[in-house]
């Protein structure tokens, strides 16, 4: 199969603003933006970039500078240079790996990995699973296939949002592979190539990844301040007639904010009016820090409104598990669909997810008194340390969303890996290279882990600053 070849439009505009005050010769500026482009994947992998000359020309620098540029790529393990077929991008491989993060958030390269906003797994996470070894037997004679779930899991996950408030039946539900899986079917499903899914701008960054990869064009609306923009929300569902609205009303990743119950009755409203399917991922729902969880706000609105589930933040990521809640119908329509990618999702995990849902509060409990320690913590620190970033509080959630004061977010990300933190750029969360100005703070690390994460990001951002000395610090000298 040819690779796909990056034109110089394409890439510029990826880029941004790559290059400004940083201290620094400028081919390792242009190599540390497009290193960040592979790593946080705005830059697909198995792509051949522009040639040296017609890159040069683009940007408007040397030839001398873009060979010196993909150069140092390839010592790294970035680009693979092929005779005659141009820089592909790649990833390093092997143990030392630069994706690679170990469960304690430090990877295998000693650096503090801050990409990832997930906690490790729940106290209560290998006694779900002993108990459900116990359970497998009975489910052994049987051929362990369930495209919509097992039923005793649908049953629980039912239970728990009629307990909430929303009165739900088993039919309703399917169990998926998480959320992200959710989202993947319910493209497959309700939407085709060319077709517009509304999104709240910020957003979860793989939303977007699924959106796009369904060929379908993300149409994004900006969170004001507070709240959500209901008026502009409603405006670009009447005038892109989009198939799908995806949002995150509880506890938004990446700002942590929670969505009013006006604005809530407000978007169901305008969604139906335009016929077009409302998704409320609420992945994040368990997690609310400040106030207890509020019932749902308004009447479930039919078969326009889906609301997508998940275990991985709550419990543990490494259980691959989540639902959709929807119209029966549109259950059985997503279970004719799957079948053609997958029969279902593993036994195992869904006994364990019985465990954990049919008691769930002490597991959440704990995992709640865990992040707002640990918020807390994270608060301080960048207050402190970094006291011209903008920071909130967040009511709940994984993250901190923090301003800064330029729009060196990309930059930043670049630069802080070779002071032992990587971090993932604000334009990973948007859409045509938008929040250069910001950047998401998980505090679900450690508190030493923390500690140490901000004082090399002080260091890292301190270099950014005009007239700053450049940078001689590596991954070794500050393990």
């Amino acid at each position: 199969m040819t690779p796909r070849r990056l034109g110089p439009t394409s890439l510029i505009r990826l880029l941004g603003a790559w290059r400004g005050d940083r201290p620094g010769p400028a081919y390792r500026q242009l190599a540390d933006s497009l290193r960040l482009l592979i790593l946080d994947g705005r830059l697909p992998l198995d792509v051949v970039l522009p040639g040296e000359r017609e890159l040069a020309q683009a940007l408007e620098i040397s030839r001398t500078t873009v060979t010196a540029a993909f150069a140092h790529l390839r010592d790294e393990g970035f680009l693979d240079r092929r005779q005659g077929a141009g820089a592909r991008t790649r990833l390093p491989s092997g143990p030392g790996e630069r994706g690679a993060a170990s469960v304690s958030g430090v990877g295998v390269d000693g650096i503090l990995d801050m990409t990832s906003a997930a906690p490790p797994a729940s106290d209560r996470v290998h006694p779900a699973y002993a108990a459900a070894l116990s359970q497998l037997p009975a489910h052994l004679p049987n051929h362990g296939y369930a495209t919509l779930g097992l039923v005793e899991l649908r049953e629980v996950v039912a239970a728990r949002y009629t307990r909430r408030g929303l009165p739900t039946q088993v039919d309703q539900i399917m169990i998926t592979n998480g959320a992200q899986h959710g989202l993947a079917l319910l493209l497959r499903l309700l939407a085709g190539p060319g077709d517009r899914v509304v999104i709240d701008h910020p957003t979860y960054p793989h939303a977007i990844d699924a959106i796009e990869r369904a060929s379908c064009r993300a149409v994004p609306v900006g969170l004001p301040a507070e709240d959500w923009d209901v008026e502009g929300l409603a405006a670009a569902l009447r005038q892109s007639a989009p198939r799908l609205a995806y949002l995150i009303p509880e506890f938004h990743n990446p700002t942590g904010r929670w969505m009013s119950s006006a604005a809530r009755t407000a978007i169901a409203a305008a969604a139906a009016r335009a016929r077009t399917t409302l998704v409320f991922d609420e992945t994040l729902i368990d997690l609310w820090l400040d106030r207890p969880e509020a019932p749902y706000a308004f009447d479930d609105a039919g078969a326009e409104l889906v609301r997508l589930g998940s275990m991985g933040k709550s419990f543990w990521g490494g259980l691959r598990l989540g639902w959709i809640r929807a119209d029966a119908q549109i259950i059985q329509a997503l279970a004719l669909r799957r079948a053609s990618i997958d029969l279902g999702s593993p036994l195992l995990e869904q006994l364990a997810a019985c465990h954990l849902l049919a008691d769930d509060e002490p597991a959440l409990g704990e995992r709640r008194d865990l992040l707002r320690h640990r918020r807390d913590h994270l608060l301080r620190l960048v207050r402190t340390r970094l006291p011209d970033w903008r920071v909130r509080s967040p009511p709940g959630g994984l993250s901190l969303w923090a301003e800064l004061p330029a729009p060196v977010s990309s930059a930043l990300a670049a630069t802080s890996e070779r002071f032992g933190v990587r971090l993932a750029a604000g334009p990973r969360f948007g859409v045509d290279g938008a929040f250069e100005r910001f950047v998401r703070l998980p505090y679900t690390l450690s508190p030493g882990d923390l500690d140490q994460a901000i004082d090399r990001l002080a260091e890292a951002y301190e270099r950014l600053r005009p007239g700053a000395s450049p940078a001689r610090a590596s991954v070794g000298a500050v393990v």
